[in-house]
């Protein structure tokens, strides 16, 4: 939960502009005196109020990334405004290094970088519902690896996103503490960022997955248990793939 009415205090510079699409680079307030940036693409020609996609990046990454920026041009194309968020602490939000870990001792300001983005994400719903040219009613999601991990919590508590689709993640993080994994320290940490636990509240809009079989970061027992604590609609697809090798849209 979060005070919905805070201000967004945004602020918005064309970023490109040409024969697509214009995008431009936005900023405002979220949580805890956070300033999320993004940037926001709406398609040139036809007729808005325009759906959107927001895509989200892994750990480590960025929202221009190379395989965001893939999704962004797909989408364009097929008439979607197209929004990309920096993940806590990652992109032009970077202010702390230290190894993001759930393990070590640095697990606390890493599960903090999760907690933060969910409402981050929340936040850019209430951005883009003041934007007149973006359809909030047709609102989906697209995460990839940390970013599906954290997409599928906001996803199943922000009722907004009417079509998540959660890429190389999976749930039961537990699983990550070997002999600890079922001690109740364990468990406390977990509550509020396994994606496991949130997974069946996506119910009933659809869910689709997308996961690789020879997965070397997220393993794929920890995907197809998340993918059986979902509720129908759903789907998984499976790519004879690794992690960072996965086909491009």
């Amino acid at each position: 939960a979060y005070d919905q009415s805070m201000p967004l205090l945004d602020t918005v510079i064309v970023n490109t502009e040409n024969e697509e699409y214009t995008s431009n680079h936005v900023s405002f307030q979220s949580i805890n005196h956070k300033r999320v940036t993004a940037l926001l693409s709406v398609p040139k020609g036809g007729m808005g109020p325009w759906p959107v996609v927001i895509l989200l990046h892994g750990l480590g990454d960025r929202k221009t990334v190379d395989y965001i920026q893939a999704g962004h041009d797909f989408y364009i194309k097929q008439g979607f405004a197209v929004f990309r968020m920096d993940l806590d602490n990652h992109g032009e939000r970077h202010a702390e290094k230290f190894s993001f870990s759930l393990t070590s001792k640095t697990k606390y300001r890493s599960r903090e970088i999760i907690r933060q983005s969910v409402v981050d994400l929340q936040r850019s719903l209430d951005y883009l519902e003041s934007r007149e040219e973006i359809d909030i009613e047709r609102a989906g999601f697209f995460g990839i690896s940390l970013g599906g991990i954290i997409g599928t919590v906001f996803c199943a508590v922000d009722k907004r996103i009417k079509v998540p689709v959660i890429a190389l993640a999976g749930g039961q993080l537990n699983l990550m503490y070997g002999s600890d994994a079922l001690s109740s320290d364990t468990r406390t940490f977990l509550e509020t960022i396994d994606p496991i636990l949130y997974v069946r509240e996506i119910h009933p809009r659809p869910l689709l997955m997308i996961n690789a079989k020879n997965d070397e970061v997220v393993p794929p027992i920890t995907s197809k248990l998340l993918f059986s604590q979902a509720k129908k609609p759903k789907e998984i697809i499976w790519y004879d793939a690794r992690h960072r090798n996965i086909p491009l849209l």
